[in-house]
């Protein structure tokens, strides 16, 4: 999933953005409510995790704005604010779920899934299919003409966006934001490593390449022409 943090504060942000990332989620941050605001108002979250205190605009008041913008993104409250009225006030602000501060990470990590297998209920495919080329989210396999295709957790990260995107060009910043999680270009050839890996194992010894290169664009992966 591909999940927005808002948290100011750089030790909780740092613990908690480390285990979602290793949890296998696409980890997006910001350290104030305006910035936060701003990113969950112009890209595409599964969920959010937002801080009740924060700094330029509280948790409660980016949750407000996202519902009068008829977002209906799936919203975790976090705070040190417990008791039986501040959870009320948090879940009547808009927030989907109310997590007190100290919290258990495997606690936030089970409902922030719990979060996203609610809202993409029914809405997100699990099983992808581009000419001969298979892969099954959930069990993690792929297949090519029925020939198992072993890949690398990135790798795999890597051909789902891709095959999810089938047939449109996917530029190198997509990629870095949605599969590296990068916000940035770090001015390396990671992407060209790791879409030469797949290619060479998805296309390798088929008569009909799928994965193509869009020369000043970026990747492209369809049905054979």
């Amino acid at each position: 999933m591909r999940i927005l943090l808002i948290e100011d504060d750089p030790q909780a942000s740092r613990y908690i953005s480390r285990g979602l990332r290793e949890a296998g989620h696409v980890i997006a941050v910001a350290d104030n409510g305006s910035d936060g605001l701003a990113m969950a108002s112009h890209e595409d979250y599964d969920v959010l995790v937002v801080d009740r205190m924060l700094p330029s605009m509280d948790g409660l008041s980016i949750v407000e704005s996202l519902r009068e913008q008829d977002n209906h993104v799936p919203v975790l409250i976090l705070s040190a604010l417990g008791d039986l009225e501040d959870r009320v006030s948090g879940l009547r602000a808009g927030g989907d779920d109310y997590l007190p501060k100290p919290f258990a990470f495997e606690e936030l990590l089970a409902r922030v899934e719990a979060l996203g297998r609610r809202s993409n209920q029914g809405a997100v495919t699990t099983h992808l299919k581009v000419s001969d080329l298979e892969m099954d989210v959930l069990a993690r396999k792929v297949q090519r003409a029925s020939q198992s295709v072993n890949l690398q957790p990135r790798e795999f990260r890597l051909l789902e966006y891709l095959m999810r995107h089938s047939g449109q060009v996917v530029t190198r910043t997509m990629l870095l934001e949605n599969v590296w999680d990068y916000h940035f270009d770090p001015q390396t050839n990671v992407i060209d490593v790791h879409v030469s890996r797949l290619r060479s194992k998805i296309d390798r010894g088929f008569e009909k390449p799928l994965l193509h290169t869009v020369r000043g664009a970026g990747y492209m992966l369809r049905e054979p022409e």
